[in-house]
């Protein structure tokens, strides 16, 4: 469907039983989503043999004595990118499509999967641009191999992840298992849109996902 006016509602959605597309905040289709059977696992459920190579939590989560334990995320903090927002929770809306945040400035997190620094592949999610303005993912793609990302919790205690690579995956070919299967340490996929906008659809025709694993929690 198209925008409602002309806005650019552009946050990458997570989640539809079908692999459906997933509406910005109901405006714009801009995302796949996997599949039920394929949700972010909750801690503990780490398939055998998942989390490979670069996911692998090898110099992350191990070095550091596994996942946390679970706590909600208040805020996330990416100190390259001068970029900080509190998180607000996002669940599943009836179509399985997953919410989005009213505010394009705020950061949400994907409550069905795991918390930050839980064992498994917690999902957060942010627009990219909104209106034509910067969202609070709007510099996600500058992000480099090494960065650090933040995120502080109920607990009083902040969980530290290293990113490990960032891909970029046409809407229409999304790799779902590739960025939601099961993994055996604590694992963060940061999610926005991206390519080239088009603004006669009020469309991104990518998802772009940053891969992070657990490095220490303070």
């Amino acid at each position: 469907m198209r925008g409602r006016g002309k806005r650019e509602a552009v946050l990458c959605a997570v989640a539809a039983a079908m692999v459906l597309l997933g509406g910005c905040g109901g405006q714009t289709p801009v995302s796949q989503s996997p599949p039920a059977q394929q949700q972010p696992a909750r801690g503990g459920q780490a398939a055998p043999g998942a989390g490979t190579g670069a996911e692998s939590g090898q110099g992350g989560a191990q070095e550091t004595g596994g996942a946390a334990e679970k706590s909600a995320p208040q805020r996330i903090s990416v100190p390259s990118l001068n970029l900080s927002s509190t998180l607000v929770p996002l669940g599943r809306k009836k179509d399985g499509t997953m919410e989005t945040p009213a505010d394009p400035a705020k950061a949400g997190w994907y409550t069905p999967g795991p918390a930050p620094g839980e064992k498994g592949p917690a999902v957060i999610a942010g627009h990219v641009t909104w209106n034509g303005k910067p969202g609070v993912f709007h510099r996600l793609s500058s992000l480099k191999a090494g960065d650090t990302i933040e995120v502080a919790r109920t607990d009083g205690k902040s969980s530290k992840f290293t990113v490990s690579r960032i891909a970029q995956y046409p809407k229409n070919k999304f790799p779902t298992i590739e960025v939601y299967k099961n993994i055996d340490h604590a694992g963060l996929r940061l999610i926005t849109c991206g390519g080239q906008y088009d603004a006669s659809q009020h469309y991104y025709p990518d998802n772009l996902v940053v891969f992070a694993n657990l490095a220490g929690a303070e």
